[in-house]
């Protein structure tokens, strides 16, 4: 036989009768989490159920469907020679070996920027804030009144200077294994460069030796011709014959469900392409998608039935729900439904990014997934527009949204804050802070929060997450591509297939690849973990790389590289904001018909942020910095003074001084959970004319709209 014969037909047919003899058992392994909503059987309950006759019935037609297909898929594919097959493999290796080269060499000089970041860490967080506590306690011993103040301020004193003395032994170290390590870094950028030098040469050598390879499967990749057997073909290997049996068997419509998804093609190729159904579930992805569009009628065509169709995918296993420990009764996974009306009644209503409605399914099943209640994703929108609306319009997409981690998601340890019981999970994240992980959550909600897609991304002791953005997907709080993956994809990997997303026509061969391997039964063993991938699913892999090294994307750097921004400095937080240009009529003081005099935030000194308002009009971030506002009134006396604040980080004192004097007023400043709210008035007394209130620096960053001064008749 001539060495051209080599596709292995016969050996395929093998595979795909081995395929389908271990479906059962293949399935009975894939065990999903309990859950499921309304009337649809849960996972759990699918895996445990025993196919009754009419089941059993049901399985052995689609298992004879999906074995008349495999023989047709298979007699129809071309041959692969063995020898170019082995050019291929010996490429293939090199450049793994290469890739895994660079990583090593990128982790040894990345071990430079870390211990960088750990000096600066412990001079600025550790031991800055020591010092920061150290000067709280001592005014509070200044201002202890009592034995009992004394006495605790004395102790949180001794703790802060304990505190202290360990940041400064840990400073020391830690800059002796910074000196140790940038010893050798010259020595270290050295072998980098020769790393990423050997890996341009073995993906080049590997992209030729794929050339050749993919031109002998080019009947099948750049043709449409068998795309409707391997579309079905794909679904039916995907589901298993059992597990559409398992579901159709619970009555007449579960089957005409299935029946129905089978006879699509349409549907049946936009649920592949867009990465299958959760678990392999498509007849509860069929379920949803049915209940949601007869829910709303917008859901059956253009961008929202693209997101209908994203939700039944993600949701086919049920997505647990991370409700407030109080609200006991709450439901215990998302209600998938109830996730869509969520999402198009916000973009009826002009809440979303405008990206929104750009998006591909695929990109939607990862902003539909969050394990945030509907409402907390609500509160996220509603809290970042009134708080901190220069988030929600910064042109930087890397940092929209999630920039509020930067600048308002502390990084704190737990033993420095409680939770409470009756805040959502993220709530209670923006009101305390938190380290890496609950930072990264954060920035993966706030961001899913306003439609756009993000994902986690897990790095050695680390979190991050990766998000999208108009010129592509980038990461955000952590290392970049290398060093991190999800579940079994590596960054790369998944870098890789959004950059040949973007270009769907030329991904049209990628996926038919994947298909015919899935058909075929073969081995898909992600690359991060050692294990043998099968021909089909390798020249789906190239395919990739040969698309982007075609259309030679830009690679967007990482974004917040430094431990999740836990060093940035005020000053370069700060820097990254959209300040206002601020005008006279900003500017103006309004005294109303009952002589209530309105001072804007624009209007007091102190160098403080001001940033366009979501209500119109300008706002104060009010964090680091003094305030003092020059007020003139009409006539002496007693005025009740209130503020217009949003506050998200709990309540707190503000100290104010009239005209230079000495004993200050106290102005206490609600916790609003993200709403504008008023505070309480406290009485203030004020001369004739000119008047100068100073209020002290703030314990923790609010919003400023506006003051009220209102005459005591």
């Amino acid at each position: 036989m001539s060495l051209r014969r080599v596709v292995l037909v016969a050996g395929l047919l093998l595979a795909m009768a081995h395929s389908a003899t271990l479906s059962l058992a293949q399935e009975g392994a894939k065990a999903p989490p309990p859950g499921g909503r309304g009337g649809t059987p849960s996972a759990a309950a699918d895996l445990a159920a025993k196919l009754t006759p009419a089941g059993e019935a049901l399985r052995a037609r689609y298992a004879e469907a999906l074995k008349a297909l495999q023989v047709e898929v298979a007699a129809a594919l071309p041959a692969v020679d063995a020898q170019k097959l082995a050019v291929l493999e010996s490429a293939r290796a090199a450049a793994k070996t290469a890739t895994d080269e660079r990583a090593r060499a990128q982790a040894n000089l990345g071990k430079v920027r870390e211990a960088q970041a750990l000096v600066e860490h412990a001079k600025g967080k550790w031991i800055g804030g020591a010092e920061k506590g150290i000067a709280q306690a001592q005014a509070a011993q200044k201002k202890a009144a009592t034995d009992a103040e004394r006495a605790a301020a004395a102790a949180d004193l001794a703790k802060w200077q304990a505190n202290k003395e360990d940041g400064l032994k840990a400073l020391k170290e830690r800059q002796a294994a910074l000196d140790k390590v940038k010893a050798d870094e010259a020595k270290l950028r050295e072998v980098s460069q020769v790393a990423e030098a050997a890996l341009a040469k073995a993906q080049a050598d590997e992209i030729a030796a794929a050339k050749v390879i993919l031109g002998d499967a080019k009947s099948v990749l750049a043709d449409d011709k068998l795309e409707p057997k391997l579309v079905k073909a794909a679904l039916l290997a995907e589901a298993t014959p059992l597990g559409l049996a398992q579901f159709a068997q619970h009555g007449s419509e579960q089957q005409a469900l299935v029946d129905r998804l089978l006879a699509d093609p349409e549907l049946m190729k936009e649920m592949l392409a867009a990465g299958g159904a959760a678990g392999g579930r498509y007849g509860h992805a069929a379920q949803i998608l049915a209940d949601i569009q007869k829910a709303s009628p917008r859901a059956g065509k253009g961008f929202l039935y693209r997101v209908a169709v994203a939700t039944g995918l993600a949701h086919a296993v049920p997505i647990a729900q991370r409700n407030a420990e109080a609200e006991t009764d709450a439901l215990a996974a998302v209600d998938p439904v109830k996730r869509y009306l969520h999402y198009e009644k916000a973009y009826l209503s002009g809440e979303l990014d405008a990206a929104f409605p750009k998006l591909t399914t695929w990109e939607y099943r990862f902003v539909v997934d969050s394990y945030a209640p509907d409402e907390v994703l609500a509160w996220g929108r509603e809290m970042l527009r009134n708080y901190r609306p220069d988030h929600v319009t910064n042109p930087d997409y890397g940092w929209r949204y999630s920039g509020a981690v930067r600048t308002d998601v502390a990084y704190r340890h737990s033993n420095e804050y409680t939770d409470s019981a009756d805040l959502g999970f993220f709530q209670n994240v923006c009101k305390n802070g938190g380290i890496c992980g609950r930072r990264a959550f954060f920035g993966r909600y706030i961001v899913q929060a306003f439609g756009l897609p993000a994902r986690p991304f897990t790095q050695p002791k680390h979190a991050a997450i990766v998000r999208w953005t108009p010129a592509g997907w980038v990461v955000n709080l952590g290392a970049g591509w290398p060093s991190g993956w999800f579940r079994e994809q590596t960054g790369p990997e998944f870098l890789l297939d959004t950059q040949a997303r973007r270009l769907p026509r030329e991904y049209q061969r990628v996926l038919r690849a994947e298909w015919v391997s899935t058909v075929l039964g073969e081995q898909k063993a992600a690359t991060k973990k050692d294990g043998t991938v099968g021909v089909w699913k390798q020249l789906a892999d190239l395919e990739k790389k040969m698309i982007v090294a075609a259309a030679n994307p830009k690679e967007l750097a990482a974004l917040g590289t430094d431990l999740a921004e836990a060093n940035e400095s005020d000053d370069k937080k700060a820097a990254a904001v959209e300040r206002a240009t601020v005008t006279d009529a900003d500017k103006k003081i309004a005294t109303g018909a009952n002589g209530e005099i309105t001072v804007p935030a624009a209007a007091c000194g102190g160098g403080n942020h001001l940033v366009k308002s979501h209500t119109g009009g300008l706002q104060m971030i009010w964090g680091g910095k003094p305030v003092n506002c020059v007020v003139e009134v009409p006539q002496a006396g007693t005025y009740r003074l209130a503020a217009r604040v949003v506050t998200v980080h709990g309540d707190q004192t503000l100290a104010l001084t009239l005209n230079g004097g000495k004993k200050p007023v106290d102005v206490p400043v609600p916790f609003t959970v993200g709403a504008w709210q008023k505070t309480e008035p406290v009485e203030v007394t004020l001369v004739q004319g000119k008047n100068t209130l100073t209020f002290a620096k703030p314990a923790q960053v609010f919003a400023l709209k506006d003051f009220t001064l209102t005459p005591v008749k």
